[in-house]
């Protein structure tokens, strides 16, 4: 079970990774990421924020995938934590951001892989 979490969770982040790059491609979803200040398009400084986030969304999949002992990877304990907190981090950000339609949207979805992550960390204590 403690490895279909970690891959569900990792699943998870690789779908957020597609929402970046679709993003950093020009897809009108402004008002779905980063306090939905911008309608449509991101401009380039929201653009480099999404490229930013891909290379912490792939850090954390594989993070868990390590705890939950996933082959090849080892990685030390501590990046367990670290995606564990940027995950709560990132649920509590969704959760009070002035855009309804983020909120609606990511809120649940980041509390969902927020629940996943520390369902490894705490099983792997």
């Amino acid at each position: 079970m403690l490895t279909q979490i970690a891959h569900l969770y990792a699943t998870a982040c690789l779908a957020v990774i597609f929402f970046q790059i679709a993003l950093i491609a020009g897809a009108p979803l402004g008002e779905y990421t980063q306090g939905g200040q911008q309608k449509g398009a991101l401009n380039a400084k929201g653009r480099i924020i999404a490229a930013v986030s891909i290379p912490v969304l792939a850090f954390q999949g594989f993070a868990i995938l390590s705890a939950a002992g996933f082959p090849g990877l080892g990685w030390p304990r501590w990046t367990a934590y670290a995606a564990l907190s940027v995950s709560v981090i990132t649920m509590i950000l969704n959760g009070i951001t002035p855009s309804a339609r983020e909120r609606a949207v990511w809120f649940p979805v980041t509390t969902v892989m927020a629940g996943l992550a520390a369902y490894v960390v705490i099983v792997t204590l």
